[in-house]
């Protein structure tokens, strides 16, 4: 036997990633268009004109495009099977002795090839253009990237809180990069919730694995007595990081992987609620298990006859009943966040469900 795929495999999936892609790109620029009317209630703040409105709008298409591909690749597929089933090639098809299980098979294989390349996208394009953009816009409606952006930061590690008036990213000419945060204060306690000192540093930069404090003066409290120091540098050993500043800044679905793993990790160890970004961490791992399900979910409504009922009718109720699960996977996640339920089973359980019903209507269809 020749070995997978087989040439009607090709021809489905070029028909299938065809319609998906035009379909996706539609959907992609109606969304940009609406998204550049939102922009234009700020343009005219200061340096934010329509040029700039247009950049940012452009900086987020690939996060946008992350997020419409499963709708896209429902319509989509559906689309291109009624298109082969309107031309009778899924009739010839059939023929030859392909099931609609291995039709699909073929349809799920073409929309796997593009979901790889979205996973892709939203761990890497998708995040950098989101924080292109807000900086685009930040520096161009406040002229200060720093207030902008890290204006007012608080942060806590274990028994020290941290608090930054602003700060940046710096990158050197040899592409060496860290985050300096400027008119810093840590405030360290007790166990028993006793201030136990304040440090006040100029500056506070974060390299790979170290802070270093610049023009600290430190405030100690004892139990009856006050004492004040001044020293040029010190460092301050804490598993603070970056990762962890960046997720308190930025939306936690914009985040890559890694970086709400990071974030996951700094909550639980400071003892405060990560629920938010395990419900995205958990939702990137099951995206691409989300888009099949959708696509295997929608697809036994294009087979069929013409004769029961209607091609088009039955794309529409495919299409309804697909972006139906994506609505039931949301209470489900919504019912963990609210129960304090494991996450992964809130989107496992949808996913499994879908499939054992398109596997009924698979059989259901195969008389």
């Amino acid at each position: 036997m020749r070995p997978f795929p087989k040439l009607h495999d090709l021809y489905i999936a070029r028909s299938v990633l065809g319609t998906v892609l035009l379909t996706w790109f539609v959907l992609v620029g109606l969304d940009l268009v609406i998204a550049l009317f939102d922009q234009f209630g700020d343009v005219g703040k200061g340096d934010y004109g329509f040029g700039r409105a247009l950049a940012h709008v452009a900086y987020t298409t690939p996060r946008r495009g992350y997020e419409l591909f499963p709708t896209a690749a429902v319509i989509g597929a559906l689309m291109a099977l009624g298109q082969l089933a309107t031309s009778s090639e899924l009739t010839a098809l059939r023929a030859l002795g392909l099931s609609r299980r291995r039709l699909t098979l073929s349809v799920a294989g073409a929309i796997a090839v593009l979901t790889a390349a979205m996973v892709f996208s939203g761990e890497t394009l998708g995040p950098w253009g989101e924080r292109q953009a807000n900086v685009l816009k930040q520096t161009s409606t406040s002229g200060d990237t720093v207030v902008a952006r890290y204006s007012g930061l608080w942060a806590r590690e274990g028994d020290v809180i941290l608090n930054a008036q602003g700060g940046h990213e710096r990158e050197s000419d040899d592409g060496q990069r860290w985050l300096e945060l400027r008119d810093v204060r840590l405030y360290e306690f007790e166990e028993d919730g006793r201030l136990k000192s304040i440090a006040q540093a100029r500056v506070a930069e974060h390299r790979p694995g170290a802070w270093t404090l610049r023009d600290v003066t430190r405030t100690q409290f004892a139990a009856k007595s006050v004492t004040r120091v001044q020293v040029p540098e010190e460092r301050w050993a804490s598993k603070l990081d970056t990762t962890a500043l960046t997720a308190d800044l930025d939306r936690p679905r914009y985040l890559t992987s890694h970086e709400l793993r990071a974030a996951i990790d700094y909550r639980e160890r400071n003892g405060l609620d990560a629920s938010q970004f395990e419900e995205h961490y958990w939702g990137r791992w099951f995206y691409p298990l989300n888009v099949l399900a959708l696509v295997l979910a929608a697809a036994p409504f294009a087979f069929g006859t013409l004769r029961s009922g209607g091609l088009g009718r039955r794309l529409f109720i495919g299409v309804v009943f697909a972006l139906g699960f994506r609505l039931v996977q949301v209470q489900f996640v919504q019912l963990a966040n609210v129960f304090d339920l494991d996450y992964r089973v809130a989107y496992l359980v949808p996913i499994l469900v879908m499939v054992a019903v398109s596997v009924a209507l698979f059989r259901r269809r195969s008389g």
